[in-house]
């Protein structure tokens, strides 16, 4: 898929590459996608093919009927409806995208919410950190109210502007995120055949960093190493084991990690600090106050209760 990259500054520029219509705000806009065409009884309308990334965030709810679509390096056909949360900066490639007319789209700058408590709170949602392939799937009655909510902002956005016109969206926007959390969580807790195999093969992925020596050449397994293993975002990783296990990705490295670290301890030849170095840790200290927190002694305190003699 060869296709131009481009980074579009402003909602105006990238409206008109999309083929949008134009924005009635120079740093929100809502739009519909026009039907062009019909496939059967389906209005449908195209979307170029092109990669970019921008300066504002956006949040979708389409059908697609074919095409595929890159988030990074992440690839997904789509097969069925979803939402999509992306977030500034992150990298789309679109290919022979076809959505229904039904598609409605948000783009909200990032000056936008800019001095408003929605800037914090945007960046708190993970959601927006997702991997296309981790959008959210909504039921119908779910879809309905999405939509809705997304109405609604379309409607005050075409308003004419006056004083309340900003805080009304920014609170419609703040309303629609809080529902899509909800939707996130329960996606999470209806999925736990999932996320139980995600748990697994998770464990199975840190245990594979070590049987490959990967330890020994870039030091302990992050997130990222584990998560590009999996093909997830980092971030979907994490939410989905915290659900699951009430553990994030990190405390499960941790926690691996550190059950190793007692078998080690037990090797009379091995000081802590060469412990620490083995199992990937920079600094033999940071090493020592992780392990009494999780376990509740000091590497020294646990070697000389647990000592083989």
């Amino acid at each position: 898929m060869t296709q131009n990259k481009m980074h579009f500054s402003t909602i105006a520029d990238f409206m008109e590459a999309m083929e949008l219509p134009k924005p009635e705000h120079p740093l929100l806009a809502v739009c519909h996608k026009e039907s062009t065409s019909t496939i059967g009884d389906v209005d449908i309308c195209t979307t170029p093919d092109f990669t970019y990334s921008s300066d504002f965030y956006m949040i979708a709810i389409k059908q697609i009927v074919s095409g595929e679509m890159h988030y990074g390096r992440t690839k997904y056909d789509f097969t069925n409806g979803s939402m999509m949360f992306v977030a500034p900066r992150q990298e789309i490639s679109c290919h022979q995208v076809v959505v229904t007319k039904e598609a409605i789209m948000i783009f909200i700058h990032e000056d936008f919410v800019r001095g408003h408590e929605l800037h914090n709170t945007l960046k708190k949602y993970s959601f927006f950190s997702y991997a296309v392939n981790e959008a959210l799937h909504l039921s119908p009655k779910e879809e309905k109210l999405m939509r809705q909510l997304m109405m609604n902002i379309h409607q005050e956005y075409q308003n004419n502007q006056d004083e309340f016109s900003k805080e009304l969206l920014l609170s419609q926007l703040d309303t629609l995120l809080k529902y899509a959390n909800r939707y996130y969580k329960r996606q999470f807790l209806n999925r736990t055949t999932m996320s139980h195999e995600v748990v697994s093969r998770f464990n199975d992925a840190i245990q594979q960093y070590f049987e490959d020596g990967k330890i020994d050449l870039s030091g302990s397994p992050k997130i990222e190493d584990i998560a590009d293993q999996l093909k997830m975002s980092p971030r979907y990783l994490s939410d989905m084991l915290k659900a699951e296990t009430g553990k994030s990705a990190i405390e499960h490295i941790h926690l691996y990690l550190l059950d190793e670290a007692k078998n080690l301890l037990l090797q009379p030849d091995k000081t802590v600090a060469e412990v620490a170095y083995q199992l990937g840790f920079e600094y033999p200290q940071y090493f020592s106050r992780l392990f009494k927190k999780k376990v509740g002694q000091s590497p020294k305190e646990y070697r000389a209760q647990n000592a083989l003699h």
